[in-house]
């Protein structure tokens, strides 16, 4: 009896009109990414973007050199040199980003302990050339202005898991 319903489904070609009927079912629902650019989907906090360095609310970089992002990397795709101020305390002179390594791993965000270095919400970042991936410590200072209410809410959200 297999051997017939077998038989009787490849002559009706079943499996080709069931993939037909799913095709209309799916023609007239209503479309999901027509408004793409101006109507976007929710993100997680947890979410790793474009990488952005951040400031404390008096403007002052958040970074002491401390040098553990650049140490916990593990496409050793960040680069840090530091000098001492006069007033004592460590500011970095040169941090870059060669997000042509960058693996999005999160773990340079997670080792900070001033909370300077994160990866941000902006996910449609695209370049023209691989020159304009190697991100230096200005664009990073850049973009953490940017998106930095979006990065402080983030942040305030995942702090109960931290």
């Amino acid at each position: 009896m297999a051997f017939v319903d077998r038989t009787a489904r490849s002559l009706l070609l079943m499996e080709l009109l069931s993939g037909l009927w799913m095709t209309l079912r799916y023609m007239f629902r209503p479309k999901v990414t027509l408004n793409y650019p101006y109507e976007k989907g929710p993100l997680s906090p947890r979410f790793r973007g474009e990488h952005a360095l951040r400031r404390y609310p008096n403007g002052e970089e958040r970074c002491i050199a401390c040098k553990l992002c650049e140490a916990i990397c593990p496409a050793l795709a960040i680069t840090i040199e530091a000098e001492p101020r006069e007033d004592g305390s460590r500011r970095t002179t040169r941090y870059d980003i060669d997000m042509t390594k960058c693996i999005y791993c999160g773990y340079c965000q997670e080792a900070c302990p001033v909370d300077a270095i994160v990866e941000g919400p902006n996910f449609e970042f695209s370049t023209e050339t691989r020159e304009e991936l190697f991100y230096n410590k200005e664009k990073l200072l850049a973009n953490g202005d940017r998106w930095e209410y979006e990065i402080a809410q983030n942040i305030a959200l995942d702090a109960p898991y931290r």
